[in-house]
C-alpha cells in the first residue's frame, strides 16, 4: 500500500494528496479512515439525489446487464431516447432535441458550435463572435474557456483562446448605484450589452453566453428582476442567440427544472449537466430550438461535431433515474421550500458575521461573499488564501462546502459556495449553517 503522500494520479493539487473517499450514502460521504462528511455542495452542485440511491443504482445495473456501451455512429439506444423525451417534454418553449455529451465543458462546447453552425446553414457565415460576461465560468475547454470571463482561468492560456466581447455581470452586491433601482440596474447592464454588440458590429455577433444564476468563480450571483428579459430583447434585435449555461444552476437547483423559467426567458440553447445525472455517471447535453435542428436538417444534414461517448447507455439510464426521481418525489417543490428555509439560516448564522458580506441565493443554490471589510466591501489580501482556509476549516469539521477566490475580478475575493442534495432536511441544514460558521470564524483567525 503507498503512504498518504505517494500517488500515481496527477491530482489537481501536486503537493496534496486528498482523502480517499471509500463510501456515500445519502447527504454523507466516508473516507478511509473513518471520518464523515456531511455534503453541503453536491461534489460541485452535482450530487442533487445524494449519494448511492437505490433507484438511480438500479437502472444503471440493469442497463449494464443489457449493453453497456455502443457508439453512435452506428446506433442509437433506449436510455438515450427515453431521456431525450424526458428532457424536451419537461423542457423550456420550442426545444425539440438534445445533444448529449459527457460534462458541462463539453455542452458549452458543443453549443458554441451549434450556434456557429446554424448561421452558415442560413447563409450568415461572417457571424463569428461571441459576447459573454466578465467573472463567468463556461468550463474549462478552449471554447467554453474563451466565453469564461474569469481572468485567472484564462491568463496562460490566453494565446489559445478565440476573441470573445465581455460585458459586465449582473452582480447588484457589488455594481448596483446608490439610488439605483434593480430593475434599472437591468436595464442598464442590457444597454451595455447592445452596445458592445453594436460597437462589433451586429452582423458579426453570433450570440450572447450566460450562466443564468453566475456559479463557481462568482458565488451565486442572482440576476435582478427583467435583466433576462431586457437582454433577451437585446439579442432579438439584433438576431443574435441567447445560449445560456445551466450546467451548474439548472435541473432543479434553483427551485424550477430550468433556472430560466424563473426569468421570463427562453433560450435558445441551453447547456445541463451537473444535476442532469447526479453524478452517477458523467453526462451533460444542449438542448437546441426547434429553428436551429430544423436549419441544419435543411442544409448540410448533420451536426459537425462528436466525441466517443456521446449518448452513452448508462449514463443515459442514470440521468433518466435521476430525473424521474426528481419528478416522482416532488423534489422541485421540496428545493424552493428548503431553499427558503436555508437561506433563512445562513442569513441567521452568518448575516451580522463581520467579514461576510453578502448572502446570496435561489432554491438550493447559495453563495456566501466574504470581506475583511463590511463597510467598505474590501475583500482579503489575496495571498491569504481565505477560501482555501474556509475549506479546510470545514472538512476538518466534517463539512463538504466549494469555496473559491477571486470572486471580484479574477484575483481578489472570496466566497463559499453551498449546493446540497434535494434530499436534505432540516437538521441537516442546521448542521451546515453551524459547522459553517464555526469554518469561517476558524479561517479568519487564521488570517
Amino acid at each position: 500500500m503507498r503512504g498518504p503522500c505517494v500517488t500515481h494520479v496527477f491530482h489537481r493539487h501536486l503537493k496534496v494528496v486528498p482523502p480517499v473517499a471509500v463510501a456515500g450514502r445519502g447527504m454523507f460521504l466516508r473516507d478511509r479512515d473513518g471520518r464523515e462528511y456531511l455534503d453541503a455542495c453536491g461534489g460541485a452542485a452535482v450530487s442533487c439525489l445524494g449519494h448511492q440511491h437505490p433507484d438511480v443504482l438500479a437502472a444503471m445495473h440493469e442497463q449494464i446487464d443489457r449493453l453497456a456501451y455502443a457508439h453512435t455512429s452506428f446506433f442509437t439506444s433506449a436510455p438515450a431516447e427515453a431521456l431525450a423525451d424526458h428532457l424536451v417534454r419537461t423542457a423550456p418553449p420550442g426545444i425539440s432535441r438534445v445533444y448529449f455529451v459527457s460534462g458541462g465543458s463539453e455542452a458549452v462546447e458543443a453549443a458554441l458550435k451549434m450556434a456557429r453552425q446554424y448561421f452558415v446553414e442560413i447563409g450568415q457565415p461572417q457571424r463569428a463572435l461571441f459576447v459573454a460576461r466578465r467573472q463567468s465560468y463556461h468550463g474549462n475547454t478552449l471554447g467554453a474557456l474563451a466565453v469564461g470571463g474569469n481572468q485567472w482561468r484564462r491568463r496562460q492560456f490566453g494565446p489559445l483562446l478565440v476573441d470573445v466581447e465581455h460585458v459586465a455581470p449582473c452582480y447588484p452586491y457589488r455594481d448596483l448605484r446608490d439610488g439605483e433601482t434593480p430593475e434599472a440596474y437591468g436595464q442598464r447592464l442590457a444597454d451595455e450589452l447592445d452596445a458592445t454588440i453594436r460597437r462589433a458590429g451586429p452582423e458579426r455577433v453570433i450570440a450572447f453566453v450566460a450562466e443564468t444564476i453566475g456559479g463557481a468563480t462568482a458565488g451565486v450571483l442572482v440576476p435582478v428582476p427583467g435583466y433576462f428579459r431586457a437582454v433577451r430583447e437585446v439579442c432579438d434585435r439584433h438576431g443574435v442567440l441567447l445560449i445560456l449555461d445551466e450546467v451548474m444552476a439548472g435541473m432543479g437547483r434553483s427551485g424550477t427544472l430550468y433556472a430560466s423559467e424563473q426569468e421570463g426567458v427562453v433560450p435558445d440553447l441551453v447547456a445541463i449537466a451537473k444535476g442532469l445525472g447526479g453524478g452517477y455517471q458523467p453526462i451533460g447535453a444542449v438542448l437546441a430550438q426547434r429553428a436551429i435542428v430544423d436549419a441544419m436538417g435543411a442544409g448540410s444534414g448533420f451536426f459537425q461535431h462528436g466525441h466517443t461517448y456521446l449518448g452513452h447507455p448508462v449514463a443515459c439510464a442514470a440521468a433518466l433515474a435521476v430525473q424521474r426521481v426528481i419528478e416522482r418525489d416532488g423534489l422541485l417543490a421540496k428545493v424552493r421550500e428548503r431553499g427558503a428555509r436555508f437561506g433563512a439560516l445562513l442569513r441567521e448564522r452568518l448575516g451580522d458575521h463581520p467579514h461576510v458580506g453578502d448572502v446570496r441565493g435561489r432554491g438550493l443554490f447559495w453563495g456566501v461573499e466574504l470581506v475583511a471589510d463590511r463597510a467598505t466591501k474590501a475583500p482579503f489580501d489575496p495571498s491569504r488564501q481565505l477560501h482555501a482556509r474556509v475549506k479546510r476549516e470545514g472538512m476538518a469539521r466534517g463539512l463538504m462546502t466549494y469555496p473559491m477566490g477571486g470572486t471580484v475580478d479574477g484575483r481578489q475575493g472570496d466566497h463559499v459556495l453551498l449546493a446540497p442534495p434535494f434530499i436534505v432536511e432540516e437538521p441537516h441544514l442546521e448542521a451546515i449553517a453551524d459547522r459553517l460558521r464555526q469554518a469561517v470564524d476558524a479561517a479568519v483567525a487564521s488570517v
